[in-house]
């Protein structure tokens, strides 16, 4: 299961703070977190942010939300109802280091980017665990256009650097042609091809094919 690690960082000689790591996030993967109700309400989670990505694109934090637990009672008696539970919802989701968690779940260009110059230097596998790799295909289908193609950002409309990209960071991570929830990689490779094929992609993506 996965977990929020917050504030760490002291212990990485690749890493430098000068505020102590206030506000630094990472997921950490524990195989022997959470009970076996709370993986059946992660795995929930995910089936039903898959089936609904094509209406509702943010992800709102579910899997962080999961992880809440009850914080302290307010008990300003003069506070109104509404602004009781605004000030309960923001408390309870604001970590002891002061910040506040969130996803940069927008652009759908980042990760391919990334894995790309990884697989080319060999190191792919090495820097993304199996579990991390699982999470980056999972994020990557949930984000995928029902023509099969991927926009700039969750909400945009499917265009030829995104889709090229993302469908070759597919096969990267060890996906056949084939492969992928309801064919996304041929739906994917469907959507390049009748649209001229990949030369039609911009410069920027053309840089990144090259390598």
């Amino acid at each position: 299961m996965w977990r929020l690690k917050r504030g760490e960082g002291a212990k990485d000689p690749y890493l430098f703070s000068t505020n102590n790591f206030l506000g630094r996030q990472t997921w950490e993967f524990d195989p022997d977190a959470g009970t076996p109700e709370e993986r059946s309400k992660v795995e929930e989670a995910r089936q039903n942010y898959y089936e609904n990505c094509s209406h509702v694109k943010p992800s709102s934090d579910l899997i962080w939300q999961l992880q809440i637990k009850d914080s302290e009672e307010i008990t300003y008696e003069a506070a109104t109802a509404v602004l009781r539970r605004a000030v309960h919802f923001l408390s309870a989701m604001q970590p002891s280091d002061g910040h506040w968690p969130a996803e940069n779940a927008g652009p759908l260009f980042y990760i391919p980017i990334m894995a790309i110059p990884l697989y080319v230097i060999g190191h792919l596998n090495i820097i993304f665990s199996a579990e991390h790799r699982k999470e980056i295909l999972r994020y990557i289908y949930c984000h995928q256009n029902e023509d099969g193609g991927w926009g700039l950002h969750i909400e945009g409309y499917s265009v030829m650097f995104s889709t090229a990209l993302n469908y070759i960071c597919l096969r990267l991570l060890g996906e056949g042609p084939h492969g992928g929830p309801d064919n996304a990689c041929e739906r994917a490779r469907k959507w390049v091809l009748d649209r001229g094929g990949v030369t039609f992609i911009p410069s920027w993506g053309k840089i990144w094919l090259s390598v």
